[in-house]
């Protein structure tokens, strides 16, 4: 359980460092005072263009690959290691933790993203063959609502509905996924209440279905 506890810490605080956040520290500004005011890769591509939400999204996506695939193999020291300790709860919970790193980062005063690109990057380690399934509910989702926080959101919930079928015989897999799908819907609360409301913002460029003419 050391084992566990250190690199669940670990993969916590390298989620912490949100990209959007350090990249903005370098360019002398904060995007949470911007646009949506989230510290994410989507508000980042609106106020500060292509590269930096790039940048952002490849920061952000390459920790949860780091977190979830490399940590639970890296090697620490004796008194620290426990060999009966499975590599896939490793693996789960270094996952789980950097996306909550991202949400709430100790180094930003716990304002961060809202975990998809993150949590992009963990199914890519843990469960590759969840990312299609996942990518392309997300865009169509887009393309038909023009709402990226509800494509996050459905997308979660059919990267759950593979790892159901794809992997009936692992309820790791399909919890964790169920985990996060939930916490997903948490962070977009806010999206959410917006869209019930008729005031959330449209990706009108991927909106494919929306009028021409916006």
């Amino acid at each position: 359980m050391l084992e566990l506890g250190l690199k669940i810490l670990v993969a916590y605080l390298l989620g912490a460092l949100v990209g959007s956040l350090v990249l903005g520290k370098l360019r002398g500004i904060d995007i949470r005072s911007m646009g949506s005011g989230n510290a994410g890769a989507t508000n980042a591509f609106r106020t500060q263009g292509k590269a930096f939400g790039a940048a952002v999204f490849a920061i952000d996506f390459a920790k949860g690959v780091l977190a979830a695939a490399w940590f639970p193999v890296a090697p620490i020291p004796a008194p620290w290691r426990d060999p009966a300790l499975s590599p896939t709860w490793l693996a789960l919970g270094c996952g789980l933790a950097v996306v909550v790193g991202h949400v709430f980062p100790v180094w930003f005063d716990f304002r961060g993203g809202k975990g998809a690109a993150t949590m992009i990057g963990v199914l890519a380690a843990i469960a590759p063959r969840l990312l299609a399934p996942t990518v392309i509910a997300w865009f169509v989702v887009v393309a038909l609502t023009g709402f990226v926080g509800l494509a996050t959101v459905l997308a979660g919930a059919a990267a759950t509905v593979t790892a159901a079928f794809l992997a009936a015989g692992d309820w790791r897999l399909t919890g964790f996924c169920a985990v996060l799908t939930a916490f997903l819907v948490y962070t977009h609360r806010s999206n959410i209440a917006r869209m019930r409301a008729g005031k959330e913002h449209r990706a009108r460029r991927l909106w494919l279905l929306g009028p021409r003419s916006a």
